[in-house]
């Protein structure tokens, strides 16, 4: 108890920004390593704190240098430090009695109104997941980000109670951040950012602050979709004009900045879950990400691990890497992972061509348009003079103005940020850009708030455009009498709503299977997170580029990023509605009340290809709020059905300390079988073909329903087994006599053979579904057949 108490005096009051460390010159491949010991390895009475111990176990040049080298102590998620090493200090450090492991550092990277209107949460409703949970008052919702603008009204606190008398977090002051910037919404903030210096250099400070103040506008756009106060009006540039809210509008905020201009370092990010458990949140919400590695690699996880033993929920972003797989990020079981779907509005702008067709695409601009009815020049760059390739993507200083200047150019879609491209044909002195995807980037349309006119268009428009400017080119070296101009122009329509297909998944969410663990489906569903109106700060302009000086209150962007923060205020609302319930039977809740069909009736369509989408694409479906508020049953978990997990996933008794911060006993998780008998809400199984094709696979799953519904209840299972797929499910009936009764079935899943060529691979779907004419419970069930090279 001693020990606990003293690691975590030390974490509440050195949790900002340490003296900068400066890259050392004396060890060129010095980096940054999170260090874990034993926690019970600490001799208190020796050292004044933690950080001094720490210290004495760096090699003599290290300790010399005093506790300035430790960057973050860790204790609630997590025991250890963190410090930048050489070879030979982390080759020392290993063979120590009480260091459990080092684990190098990784750089992470953000994953960058209407929606709860669109998922049915109503302010006016005198029932439902708002009503129940009072709008998810007194509920923490801890961002992890790049800060936060407080003067936000989507952060006011006007009739909010007092700040809960759980919270132990503060308002950190910083550069532009006096701690009165917080109150009753915005209850705590914090900053870390030892680690990105230790291997940048201590921050530009005309360009960033050293506070929880954000300088991006990322974290503040999080923040207001998990939590946002009710704002009207509500738009940008005249776009998605009405009211902006959050999914938990009373929900309190806390922030805590580890994302700089390089990148979110993992010292930081684990110093934030460090801080945020200790201050007593109930929900972390994480769009960040970028790095697979196993679990005891990634801070991410074994942060998020701490955080589920303390009882809060972690929800973080799946990634931008889509439409391919396996992309998904941010995949550990005990993490809620979120993919993006569009909601029932858009911006459309049309381009027309000079040869009388209209293609659709969209835009948001607001500025000076184009004069109306009147057909520009329209050119694309990399086919006449230019910088060749950079030209066809619009990269800076690739366009020569005395072929672009007063046209609209055709950019391709990649390198460079989709905003950068218009100010680049901007800068050449071009009058308008329309931005073409690329193969990979298929159909999938996001709107971007440009600094000039621009449109947004699909892959199969833009070769489109190409055909006809060579077409026109062509047309004039034929006709040696005439010169013929390629022209076109863009007409922005606005916003419109009611758009059908919706959802959709959208091309750039990451796609499945689970790249570590593919007997757990990943992602674990979709949200909201196309063309998403939330807080913007006042020193970013909308498209986010440094020339860009318009000022708004609110943005619109798309991404992971915007989803997950929409799980995460849906959270805290199941929280306040059901204090009882854990974080695995929030996200059971979530998960087994979501559906895969659309405002068509049809099932959801994939954004990139126009397709039909699958579970790899959406996991158990889009999120569903009103239902999720009363699941009927759910699969719940425990700390030890995890290790368990790690225990049959075939980790090593130090590859699960490190994750889990004790010792595991893996003797009493072998009868449970394979991973896969995991109790999640999914189920997942993969065979490996070695035979000739013509053999039988099969596989089984064990799965354990909690009642919370009503106290007597008799399920009856319903199932879609996938193609060619025999499932029996044991028994066929589970009849409950009391609320929070326990319930076993089998699912026993037999599958053929398919002749697939080596390497390649089918997935399969179906579901699963318990029903006691209420409720519905529904599990996807996926089985995926590998042909071994």
């Amino acid at each position: 108890m001693a020990l606990f108490f003293l690691f975590f005096f030390f974490v509440v009051s050195t949790t900002i920004c340490l003296p900068s460390v400066s890259p050392s010159p004396l060890y060129p491949t010095v980096k940054t390593f999170i260090v874990q010991v034993h926690h019970d390895a600490i001799k208190p009475s020796v050292f004044p704190t933690n950080a001094h111990w720490y210290a004495s176990s760096l090699s003599s040049s290290a300790a010399a240098a005093g506790t300035d080298r430790i960057l973050h102590t860790y204790s609630t998620v997590f025991h250890g430090f963190s410090a930048r090493l050489s070879p030979s200090e982390a080759d020392s450090l290993r063979v120590l009695p009480h260091v459990a492991a080092l684990i190098p550092e990784q750089v992470r990277h953000i994953h960058t109104t209407r929606s709860p209107e669109f998922l049915g949460l109503r302010s006016s409703d005198r029932a439902g997941l708002l009503k129940e949970s009072d709008f998810g008052s007194d509920l923490v919702i801890g961002v992890i980000d790049t800060g936060i603008w407080p003067e936000r009204q989507s952060f006011n606190d006007r009739e909010l109670g007092p700040v809960p008398s759980k919270w132990k977090g503060e308002c950190v002051a910083g550069d532009n951040f006096p701690s009165t910037s917080c109150n009753r919404k915005l209850i705590g903030a914090r900053f870390f950012c030892a680690g990105y210096e230790a291997t940048n250099g201590r921050m530009n400070q005309s360009t960033e602050f050293r506070s929880p103040r954000d300088s991006d506008g990322h974290g503040t756009h999080t923040a207001s979709i998990a939590a946002g106060r009710y704002v009207f009006p509500a738009s940008t540039l005249g776009y998605a004009h009405g009211v902006a809210a959050g999914m938990a509008p009373k929900a309190r905020l806390a922030a805590y900045k580890v994302c700089w201009n390089s990148g979110c370092y993992d010292s930081d990010i684990l110093a934030a879950f460090d801080s945020a458990v200790a201050d007593g949140v109930d929900v972390i919400s994480l769009s960040v990400g970028g790095v697979v590695v196993p679990y005891y690699l990634d801070s991410i996880a074994i942060g998020a691990f701490g955080a589920m033993q303390s009882g809060v929920f972690v929800s973080a972003s799946a990634g931008n890497g889509g439409p391919g797989g396996p992309t998904v990020t941010n995949v550990a079981p005990w993490v809620t992972t979120v993919g993006a779907g569009t909601i029932d509005r858009d911006f459309p702008a049309d381009v027309m061509l000079g040869n009388g067709k209209n293609i659709s695409g969209v835009s948001i601009y607001g500025g000076p348009g184009l004069i109306p009815g009147r057909m520009y020049p329209l050119v694309y760059a990399g086919s006449q003079g230019g910088d060749g390739y950079s030209a066809t993507l619009c990269l800076d200083a690739s366009l020569d103005p005395t072929l672009v200047k007063g046209k609209i150019v055709l950019c391709d879609r990649g390198i460079n940020s989709r905003v950068a491209k218009g100010e680049v044909v901007k800068k050449a002195g071009g009058v308008g850009m329309i931005l073409a995807n690329g193969v990979f980037d298929g159909e999938g349309l996001v709107a971007d708030c440009h600094v000039l006119p621009a449109a947004s268009i699909g892959a199969i428009a833009g070769d489109e455009i190409r055909r006809y400017i060579e077409a026109t080119a062509a047309a004039t070296r034929k006709s040696k009498s005439s010169l013929r101009t390629p022209t076109a122009t863009i007409v922005f329509k606005g916003t419109h709503v009611g758009i059908r297909p919706a959802p959709v998944v959208a091309s750039f969410s990451a796609r499945g299977p689970n790249p570590v663990s593919p007997e757990i489906l990943k992602p674990d569903l979709i949200a909201p997170g196309v063309n998403i109106l939330a807080a913007w700060p006042d020193n970013v302009g909308p498209s986010g580029i440094p020339s860009d000086r318009r000022k708004t209150e609110f943005n619109i962007l798309s991404g992971t990023s915007m989803a997950c923060p929409h799980v995460s205020g849906l959270a805290a609302l199941l929280k306040a509605a059901h204090p009882e319930w854990s974080p695995a039977a929030i996200r059971s809740a979530l998960m087994t009340t979501a559906y895969s069909i659309d405002n068509r009736g049809e099932t959801m369509l994939d954004e990139s290809s126009g397709n039909t989408s699958t579970v790899m694409d959406y996991g158990a479906g889009h999120v569903h709020p009103q239902l999720a508020m009363d699941p009927g049953l759910v699969y719940d978990l425990t700390t030890y059905d995890y290790v368990d997990f790690l225990c049959n996933s075939n980790y090593t008794a130090s590859n699960i300390r490190v994750v889990a911060r004790k010792n595991a006993d893996c003797r009493g998780a072998r009868p449970a079988g394979h991973s896969g008998n995991l109790n999640y809400p999914s189920l997942a199984v993969t065979f490996q073909q070695y035979g000739g094709g013509m053999g039988k696979l099969s596989a089984h799953f064990i799965r354990t329903v909690t009642n919370v519904g009503e106290a007597e209840a008799v399920y009856r299972v319903s199932m879609r087994p996938p193609p060619g797929v025999e499932v029996a499910v044991e028994p066929e009936s589970l009849a409950f006599r009391r609320v929070g009764q326990r319930l076993s079935f089998l699912v026993r899943v037999q599958s053929h053979e398919a002749k697939l060529s080596p390497g390649s691979s089918a997935v399969r779907s179906g579901w699963v579904t318990w029903s006691d004419g209420k409720h519905a419970v529904t599990s996807p069930l996926v089985v995926t057949l590998q042909q071994p090279l």
